[in-house]
């Protein structure tokens, strides 16, 4: 059984037509701002930057910057365990994105590993997910690699 996750209550319209770019930034002084940014960091960059905040397209890859493995079966539909952990991105100064790491098991997942976005699709929900790169992987190095979607 695959698990529906949650699906989030929008306020506007978030492009359907494939995954969301994860940030924007300031084209003036190149702040980065998180796609779901705090308050507090909104209204930072809306008076230090004068509304130019633009959205920016990073490389898809980051590292983990830390984890937990959850054992908890909260729902029927959920296998366990299963990683949750906050992934600084690269390109993204001081963004850290809570997700989950899949496609791995979870005793292999650790603290710096390198990771690449792939995309889980539900309707017209793409929801951002990790999976680990191997050092043998071109994007290990590089710092870059193409997102890959999924159906859920």
């Amino acid at each position: 059984m695959t698990l529906q996750r949650p699906v989030p209550r929008l306020t506007r319209k978030i492009g359907s037509s494939g995954p969301p770019a994860p940030t924007a930034g300031c084209a003036s002084c190149a702040a980065t701002i998180a796609r779901r940014p705090s308050i507090r960091r909104i209204r930072y960059a809306v008076t230090a930057c004068r509304r130019n905040v633009t959205p920016q397209t990073v490389p898809g890859t980051g590292e983990i910057y830390s984890f937990t493995v959850n054992y908890q079966k909260w729902n029927p539909a959920l296998e366990v365990p299963f990683v949750i952990a906050r992934v600084a991105i690269d390109g993204a100064p001081g963004v850290l994105l809570t997700t989950n790491i899949v496609g791995c098991p979870v005793d292999s997942v650790d603290i710096g590993d390198r990771v690449r976005v792939t995309f889980e699709r539900q309707g017209d929900i793409y929801y951002p997910l990790f999976e680990k790169i191997m050092k043998s992987d071109s994007a290990y190095i590089t710092g870059s690699a193409s997102p890959r979607v999924a159906s859920g």
